[in-house]
């Protein structure tokens, strides 16, 4: 698709591409879109915010936010609906939109897409539930009502590997509660931060309610952290961002939530379907070319099916189909730039000093498009405590470890400073109940890959992974709204 297709699908010119207060415009810079399976093509450039336009935006949201709240409930659920419907309408077209300048297969930018759009769905119809609770107070004659409002201005600042979705996650909540919103998206993926503002603005919100301003972490980023006028602040990212996040938020108390990396383990029991292990594994690791905070980076696996559960994951790996985003029968696209990929390779460097056995791949790829192509990569015969098993490298990696039992792979599995995922194969009750019980994580898994969950549901994780209330399905209003109580005397 070249740069006049992407005006097809993108009515708005991406050097006009920040939207404040209900109008489109210019930036004081603009950056190259690249896409990562033919760095020939640039899909557009991308206008910057400066800052007084970020102060803008903030005095906008802040001025507009009352207004939203106030909106009736059918109103704002209809909105919410209509920008849900556009996006599952549109799937084909903006998901391979997020394919060019993403990387990931077609049909999974596609998936993205359509699963953006039933949360707006999902949370359309939360508006409509948004019941409260009433008591006999311990004092005679006295009512209690427990309410909840929403907590202001928003600011959301999303990463690039899930660039609609984890954005949709955190604005459609943040809307459906009464919120105005500004959101910085991740400057490696604006494209698609821009048609899901034009879908937004077409919806006749009050001025002001959504802002979208594109810009580096230090300069955009750093002034909506470091915002007395921001109520809340909800980011994905990498843990030292999200402590620059954190430490950037408390002296203004504003309320934070974070969602940062992980570690994550599948734990294969030898009582295991080999099949479905094989499968999950490969489909969690190396899904997304392993650009996924719930990816299936260490492997740990029992002695009795270690051998074989190897050697067929190197087979199913040998038929992986590596290729440009939009390529047919493609299973992983190239990595998101050029950073990364160096990254990907100096790990593989790394592991292999430590003395991890490089079983699969590990190699920079030539294809007939220049782009960031590596191949999956598998090692085997690695120690736990190896940097390449403790870090989140956020490549196309996985690390088998050998147990010898459930005991020894529980204690492994939770031996990390994070606590997203954690996932088990087997056929047997007991294993699942222990694994489900024992491990430190926010959501598991059994029989299933690490990647995957469901958008009506809570998800987070513990330690170094998670900071605040849970996202997604009703724990988001935990973030998004704030309690009120008030007690009423009737005589």
């Amino acid at each position: 698709m070249s740069a006049q297709n992407t005006q097809k699908v993108l009515q708005q010119d991406p050097q006009q591409s920040l939207y404040i207060n209900g109008e489109w415009q210019a930036g004081n810079d603009t950056i190259a879109n690249i896409n990562p399976s033919d760095i020939s093509e640039t899909i557009g450039e991308f206008a910057q915010a400066s800052s007084d336009q970020v102060k803008d935006a903030i005095a906008a949201a802040r001025q507009a936010q009352p207004k939203w709240e106030a909106t009736p409930l059918e109103k704002k659920q209809s909105i919410l609906q209509a920008i849900g419907d556009e996006m599952i309408a549109r799937c084909d077209e903006l998901g391979t939109l997020l394919s060019r300048e993403e990387g990931k297969p077609f049909a999974e930018g596609r998936g993205e897409i359509y699963r953006a759009g039933q949360f707006f769905h999902y949370y359309a119809a939360e508006v409509l539930r948004q019941m409260g609770d009433t008591a006999d107070s311990v004092r005679p004659g006295v009512k209690v009502e427990v309410t909840r409002e929403a907590v202001g201005v928003v600011a959301i600042i999303s990463p690039w590997n899930f660039p609609t979705a984890t954005a949709v996650w955190k604005i459609a909540p943040a809307l459906a509660f009464g919120n105005s919103v500004i959101w910085k998206p991740a400057n490696l993926t604006p494209a698609s931060a821009v048609a899901l503002a034009e879908i937004i603005h077409r919806q006749g919100l009050p001025e002001g309610t959504f802002n979208l301003v594109l810009g580096g972490g230090s300069s955009v980023g750093d002034a909506l952290i470091n915002s007395k006028d921001i109520d809340a602040v909800s980011f994905t990212g990498s843990v030292p961002t999200g402590r620059k996040v954190a430490a950037a938020t408390a002296p203004n108390f504003v309320r934070c939530q974070l969602e940062m990396g992980s570690k994550n383990a599948l734990v294969i029991a030898d009582d295991a379907d080999l099949q479905v292990a094989i499968d999950a594994a490969v489909a969690g690791a190396f899904g997304g070319s392993g650009q996924k905070c719930t990816a299936s980076s260490r492997l740990i696996v029992m002695d009795g099916i270690h051998d074989a559960f190897v050697d067929g994951v190197i087979a199913k790996m040998k038929t992986l189909k590596v290729g440009h985003a939009l390529d047919d029968g493609i299973f992983m696209g190239p990595v998101v730039d050029d950073k990364q990929l160096a990254s990907n390779l100096d790990w593989i460097e790394k592991a292999k000093q430590a003395g991890a056995n490089l079983a699969f791949g590990g190699e920079r790829l030539d294809m007939p498009h220049d782009g960031y192509y590596m191949s999956p990569t598998l090692f085997t015969e690695t120690d736990n405590s190896w940097d390449i098993n403790q870090e989140e490298v956020f490549a196309p990696l996985a690390c088998v470890m050998r147990v010898k039992n459930l005991e020894e792979a529980i204690a492994m599995t939770n031996d990390t400073r994070f606590g997203l995922t954690g996932g088990i194969i087997t056929q047997s009750l007991r294993n699942s109940a222990m694994f489900k019980e024992q491990v430190q994580a926010g959501c598991v898994m059994v029989n299933l890959a690490t990647a995957g969950t469901d958008y009506h549901v809570p998800f987070g994780g513990r330690k170094e992974s998670s900071f605040g209330p849970r996202e997604q399905g009703q724990y988001a209003k935990e973030f998004y709204t704030i309690v009120k109580t008030a007690y009423q005397k009737a005589y």
